[in-house]
């Protein structure tokens, strides 16, 4: 009996311990986001003003049906307003209303994995197969039947590694919405699900599946938008011992207050969920279930961790995270990633394999390059940024300390132009 106690006593020790690592304490304490008028931090009222009156014009115009829009500097929120509408009934939106996230959900993995790897628990080039046996030895996609979506592969040379999957040259395809057909229907013939369920099934089923399939290339290869931050999702499982949600609200969700995140939203936040939307015969309708439920966020019991794009949230949220790396990995005096992790997070991970004009890509967003500066709308070099498939998207700039925010939930092209209006007005309304 007493070696029993000694034992629980000992694991005990041990949780606490790792708990105490998961959320250090920090020598820098920024506080949390506060409100303040923009000339308090050097922002023209007037060009913030301006700012509105763009996005208010738009839903006049049926450009889009409603917007939340959150710009911040120095850490202090100077505009987090609602405009237009929730749904296609006509109800007003709200600034707190949660939007589905989608591909904002990577750069949340992303985090993850690093503060995983500031544990010493891998190293990035590490293969994959290490962690998840099924990936060992994989295969290249050679010929494809369009009859019966069979297939011929041929070995890869190399091992999938955790940078190729963070940084989307493992080779790995992207199901339904992947740009080659034939990857389109072997992820389908094998039932992959690629984004979101409301299905009873887990990650870690899905990946293991996935590990069979061919590869797009060699990886390494090139940079092609896959499902590589899904599999890492079941990756922090197999490190972590914790379910992925569980992982993310301990020691990301809880330590910046970011309390509307979530992969599933209880029953009680329903009505916050804002409608997808798709204009018809001009007028905007909530937009239809395809091959994934919009309402999927609200699944009771949901069991299905997107780690590329699961994750519903606030705009205010989402700001918090962002803050924590404008802060260079700490927030509110607790430190979840080191600067010097930052840095890495922020280089250049993959060169001229990333193709897209004046950016590069990092760890977990792109960045914005010295040309971009010069070329792209007065951002600065090293502002980073991703979006979402429901046309959500953000940027924060470190050396201006701006965070820009604005998020929607449209398919179809509508003749949307609020994102770039949206960012170029911003850097316009520096006033200092």
């Amino acid at each position: 009996m007493k070696s029993i106690f000694l034992n629980f006593a000992r694991l005990s020790i041990f949780i606490g311990s790792l708990a105490v690592f998961a959320q250090t304490t920090s020598v820098t304490n920024s506080g949390t986001l506060q409100t303040a008028s923009p000339v308090e931090v050097g922002i023209s009222s007037e060009r913030i003003q301006k700012i509105e009156e763009m996005l208010q014009f738009a839903i006049n115009e049926n450009q889009v049906p409603g917007a939340v829009a959150l710009i911040a500097r120095d850490g202090k929120i100077v505009l987090h307003k609602a405009y237009g509408d929730a749904n296609a009934s006509g109800k007003e939106l709200e600034k707190d209303a949660i939007f589905r996230l989608a591909s904002q959900t990577k750069a949340i993995t992303a985090t993850a994995v690093m503060m995983l790897w500031e544990e010493g628990k891998f190293r990035l080039d590490d293969p994959i197969s290490k962690y998840i046996p099924e990936f060992e030895n994989p295969v290249i996609l050679k010929d494809f039947n369009e009859a019966d979506s069979s297939y011929t592969s041929t070995p890869a040379k190399n091992e999938i590694t955790i940078r190729h999957l963070l940084t989307h040259t493992s080779g790995l395809g992207y199901g339904r919405i992947d740009g080659d057909q034939r990857m389109k229907k072997i992820y389908s013939r094998a039932g992959i699900v690629e984004l979101f369920t409301e299905e009873d099934i887990s990650i870690g089923e899905n990946v293991k599946k996935m590990a069979a399939l061919p590869l797009h290339h060699e990886p390494s290869e090139k940079f092609t938008y896959s499902v590589g931050l899904d599999v890492l999702g079941y990756f922090i499982e197999v490190i972590s011992g914790q379910d992925f949600d569980t992982f993310l609200k301990e020691r990301i969700f809880d330590p910046l207050q970011m309390n509307d995140t979530r992969f599933y939203q209880p029953s009680s936040k329903k009505d916050r969920l804002v409608a997808i939307q798709h204009r018809k015969d001009g007028n905007w309708r909530n937009f239809p279930n395809t091959f994934y439920n919009t309402n999927y966020p609200l699944t009771k019991d949901g069991t299905y961790f997107s780690g590329g794009a699961g994750l519903s949230g606030t705009a205010k949220d989402y700001a918090k995270f962002l803050q924590m790396y404008l802060n260079g990995g700490e927030y509110n005096g607790t430190r979840l990633l080191s600067r010097k992790t930052v840095a890495i997070i922020m280089g250049n991970q993959v060169g001229e394999k990333f193709n897209f004009p004046n950016q590069y890509y990092g760890l977990a967003f792109g960045v914005i390059t010295e040309i971009g500066e010069i070329t792209g709308g007065q951002r600065s070099a090293g502002t980073f940024d991703w979006g979402g498939y429901f046309n959500t998207q953000y940027f924060a700039d470190p050396q201006e300390q701006v965070i820009g925010i604005l998020l929607k939930q449209t398919q179809g092209n509508t003749g949307d132009e609020t994102a770039w209006k949206f960012r170029q007005m911003l850097f316009s309304a520096i006033d200092d």
